[in-house]
This record gives structure tokens, sequence and C-alpha cells, in this order.
């Protein structure tokens, strides 16, 4: 047997007052007359007829007996009066932010298989709407803006705050996915070592140790392509008060800047608060908590004292940096990269030292 179903969408609403309207004529009587049948007032049924009242389950019971036409016919006539009047509404205002989608980086999400494709625009709006779990892009407007984000943006590129919250919203449904302890700091902090001795392995390794062990301390950490119109290397956020995030894009693919990242984001969540909005540059970024992430970073990776000695010897050959590396259990590269930084080595040097990833979809 063939499922014959009917898909057709009128692009417009008959009201139960349309109908009443019809079955008065039909039965040739009066407004008058249907007021004293049902005791509803003149000015209730005019309002009925108008659309600008609703039929009521006890209106409903009315004119079934006045009528003759059963109180579930009306009821029904009712809430498809209510559903389609909704669907053309919605299909105005999808009509209406069409446009939005052109900040959206719908090709690079496709790609990723973070959103399905479409070829009809409206529904491409809603899938990218599901993704961002938000019934429109006003909910956009209130949602994204006003989230307690700690991130590292670059100054030079332009970027795009959708982009951004796309990535944003990528990496808030993969960390839901992570099962965390509730955050236990003193935990997290002793961690760090355990983690700092994972920069010499390789991402096979390293991935599953560092979120294993962030998780039991409270802390998801989750590994997110950066999406164009982006220029973000990391960002850190609470998910509630018990659950912190670090997010990582891998943009300059070397490990010196995905361990420094990572560890930045670490000073965001153990120096600052859980509620704080931190733009970097142009964008508003407080300088002093993001000098203070900087510093964080650069004495848990390399403790100072012991760089300064090194960097008194003035010896920046590959043997020597790879011994002092190993002398203090972290990858050369990093050393590598905090010389360059410094501007101690040139950024042409060296650079076999680091290691170069990439992610699997490339």
């Amino acid at each position: 047997m063939v499922d014959i179903r009917n898909e057709f969408q009128p692009d417009y609403a008959v009201s139960p007052g349309d109908v009443l309207n019809f079955e008065l004529d039909l039965r040739k009587m009066t407004q008058q007359e249907l007021s004293k049948r049902t005791g509803l007032t003149p000015k209730h049924i005019i309002s009925i007829l108008k659309a600008k009242a609703a039929i009521t389950p006890e209106t409903a019971i009315k004119l079934e007996r006045a009528l003759g036409m059963p109180a579930e016919y009306w009821l029904n006539l009712q809430a498809h009066y209510h559903e389609i009047r909704a669907r053309i509404a919605e299909e105005e205002q999808l009509e209406r932010d069409l446009g939005w989608l052109k900040r959206i980086p719908i090709g690079a999400m496709i790609k990723l298989r973070w959103i399905e494709k479409y070829k009809d625009k409206k529904q491409q709006l809603i899938e990218v709407l599901r993704f961002f779990g938000i019934a429109s892009v006003e909910q956009w407007d209130d949602m994204w803006p006003r989230l307690n984000v700690a991130y590292r943006q670059s100054q030079t590129n332009e970027v795009y705050a959708e982009a951004l919250s796309a990535w944003l919203r990528q990496g808030e449904i993969e960390a839901s996915n992570i099962e965390c302890a509730p955050y236990n700091r003193a935990l997290f902090i002793k961690t760090l070592n355990d983690v700092k001795s994972l920069t010499t392995t390789k991402p096979t390794h390293f991935v599953p140790a560092m979120q294993e062990l962030c998780a039991s301390a409270g802390v998801a950490v989750v590994f997110v392509p950066a999406l164009p119109k982006t220029g973000v290397s990391g960002a850190t956020r609470w998910l509630n008060k018990e659950k912190a995030v670090i997010q990582l894009s891998l943009r300059y693919k070397t490990d010196d800047h995905l361990w420094f990242t990572f560890f930045h984001e670490v000073g965001h969540i153990l120096l600052h608060g859980k509620k704080e909005l931190f733009l970097e540059g142009n964008n508003g970024m407080d300088k002093e908590k993001e000098d203070e992430a900087n510093i964080f970073a650069e004495n848990e990776l390399i403790p100072q004292k012991l760089f300064s000695s090194f960097i008194a010897e003035k010896n920046f050959s590959k043997a020597s940096i790879s011994s002092f590396a190993e002398s203090i259990g972290i990858a050369p590269g990093i050393v590598v990269g905090q010389l360059q930084h410094r501007k101690l080595l040139d950024v042409r040097f060296c650079n076999d030292l680091k290691q170069r990833f990439k992610w699997a979809h490339e």
C-alpha cells in the first residue's frame, strides 16, 4: 500500500470565525439569534467572527449545542488556525533573517560535519539555529555576546562574532560530552605537572591523557578547529560553577603555540573570576588579566630562574636547547618558541625542534 501524505503548507489561514460566519449564512441565522442560543454576548460573537477572540473549550461546547457541530470540530479549527498563523509568521521571520547566514561560515561547518547541508536557504537557516540551540536569530543576540568567555585572539584579522560563537558552541557541545568531577582547584594545580610532562609526547597520547587529567579536576579540554573569521587560538569559560572548559583551536599548528595557549587559559581559570568576559586588544580584552595569564603560562612551562641562567649562557644551539628542555622536562620546541618570542633567537632558526600538528580532516 502506498503511503500518500499531504504536505501542502498553505500561505493563508482560515479563522474559525470565517467558518462560523459561513455556518450562520447557511442556516440563515443572525448573530443576535446565536447570542440568545449560546448565552454569548453579541460583542463576543463579533470578536470571534473577526478572529479577535479564540474559541475556548467552553465556547466550543456552547456552539456544539446551538449548531449541532461537535466541540472538537471547533477546537481543531482554532488549533489549526493558530498553527498556520505561527508557520506564516515563522516563514516571514526566516525570510528577514536570511541575511544573518552570510556571517556564518556555513561551508566550513558543513565540511567539519557540525551541521547538515541544505539547498533551501530557509532550511539551512533552521539547521544553523538548531546547532546554536536557539529559536531565532533574535535569541542569538541575547545568548552569545553575553557569554563569559576568555579567549586569545589575533588583533590583525577581521573577526565575526557569529563565526566565533559557532566555534564556541561546538566546544560547548563537545565539552558537554566529557564527564568531569566537580571543579577542584587544588587538584587542578596538582595535575599541571603531569600535563606538562605530556609536552614531549605525540597527540595520540597527550590529547586523551590531558583530557582525563583535567576532567578529574573539573576542567573539560576540547580541541575544535578554528573557523574562518575567528582568528582564535583558545578560549576559557565556565559551563557552570563546577565545570570549566578550555577550548583549543590548534591555529598555529606547532607545539610551542599549543602548549602556551593551554597554560594561558589555565591561568584564566586559576587567577580570574568565573563570570568575567575577557576580550583582547580591539575587542576590549582586559590587558592586565591577559598579562597575568601570559606570565602564568611562562612560569608554568619554564621556571624563570632556570631560564634566566640558560639565557645568560647565550648558547642557543639545537643541542643546547634540547639539553635544557630535557633537564626541565618539556619539549624543546617550547623553549625555541619562548626564545623567539623574546627576540633572543631568529624566528627562522631551530624550528625543526618544534612538533607540527594537523587535524585528521586535513
